[in-house]
C-alpha cells in the first residue's frame, strides 16, 4: 500500500512538499505513510485520488482491511510488531541459528523458548503468547490464506536441549513431521559445513501477495527488533538466503538428519 500511494503521487507529478500542501500533512507525516511507518485512513485516501487525479476504489478496499484489528487483538496484545506483517505476508523465509522456528515449534518448545526469553512473563501472558505462536501455525495448513515457509536451520538448533530432552524429544518429532508439508521447505546447514555467513545473525525475510508491496527482512535483537524495507539491504539478504539455501542438506537429507539426532 505504502508504494501504491508514492507510485500515485509520483505519477501526478507532485513532490512530497507538493502533496504534503496540497493534502494539509506536514512532510514527514506523508513520508511515513510512504514508507510504510503509519497507517493510511479511508478518509485521507480518498483526498489523495482527488489531488492525485487517480481513482483506485482497491485501494480503499485495502486501506479498510489495514485498519481492522488483527485476530491477535482478540487476545488482549496490541501492536504485535512481527505477527501483523506476517499475517500479511504469502511467502516467510527464515535463518534460525539457536532455535526451531516458531512456525514450526511444539507448544512445550514454544513455551520453554519463551519462559527463558529476556522478557519476563506471568503465566497467563506466556499462555497467551504460546496460544498465539500455535494460531500462526494453521496457516500452514489453510486452504483459504496459505503461507509458504522455506525454513533454512542450523543444526545446531536441532542438538539445543530447549526444555529438556523429552521436549526436545516431542519437538524433533514434529518437526519430520511438519517438513513433510506441502507449504513447508525444511533444510539444514549441517556442523560438517564449518563456518558460514549466515551465522553473523538470524534473519527473517517476508514476501506479500501484493507485487507493489516491497518485501520485508526482520532482524530481531536483545532489545528490540528492525523491520527493514531498503531495497538494496533486502537484496543482499535475500542473496545470503539463497546462498545458503545451495550449500545446505535437500529437504531429505535435512528430515532424516532430524531422525538421526532423534535416535540419539
Amino acid at each position: 500500500m505504502a508504494r501504491r500511494i508514492r507510485r500515485m503521487r509520483e505519477d501526478a507529478g507532485l513532490s512530497v512538499e507538493d502533496a504534503a500542501i496540497a493534502l494539509d500533512k506536514h512532510r514527514n507525516s506523508l513520508y511515513r505513510l510512504e514508507a510504510g511507518e503509519t497507517k493510511l485512513d479511508v478518509h485521507l485516501a480518498r483526498s489523495m485520488m482527488d489531488v492525485y487525479d487517480h481513482y483506485d476504489p482497491t485501494l480503499l478496499d485495502q486501506v479498510r482491511e489495514a485498519l481492522r484489528p488483527g485476530w491477535w487483538t482478540d487476545f488482549g496484545l496490541r501492536d504485535m510488531g512481527y505477527v501483523d506483517v506476517e499475517t500479511a505476508a504469502s511467502v516467510v523465509s527464515e535463518l534460525a541459528l539457536v532455535r526451531i522456528p516458531g512456525l514450526l515449534q511444539t507448544e512445550s518448545y514454544a513455551r520453554a523458548v519463551l519462559a527463558t526469553g529476556s522478557l519476563k512473563r506471568t503465566k497467563a501472558e506466556l499462555a497467551t503468547q504460546v496460544e498465539v505462536r500455535m494460531i500462526r501455525q494453521r496457516r500452514l495448513t489453510s486452504e483459504q490464506d496459505p503461507l509458504r515457509l522455506v525454513a533454512l536451520v542450523d543444526e545446531s538448533a536441532l542438538r539445543q536441549r530447549i526444555g529438556g530432552g523429552e521436549v526436545m524429544r516431542e519437538q524433533l518429532d514434529h518437526l519430520a513431521m511438519v517438513a513433510e508439508l506441502d507449504t513447508v521447505e525444511f533444510r539444514v546447514l549441517p556442523v560438517d559445513l564449518g563456518g558460514h555467513a549466515g551465522q553473523r545473525g538470524a534473519f527473517t525475510l517476508l514476501d506479500f501477495p501484493d507485487r507493489e508491496d516491497p518485501s520485508l527482512l526482520y532482524v530481531s535483537y536483545a532489545t528490540g527488533a528492525l523491520h527493514i524495507e531498503d531495497h538494496e539491504q533486502v537484496g543482499r539478504a535475500k542473496l545470503l538466503f539463497n546462498h545458503l539455501l545451495e550449500r545446505a542438506l535437500g529437504p531429505e537429507d535435512s528430515i532424516a538428519l532430524v531422525e538421526r539426532v532423534l535416535a540419539e
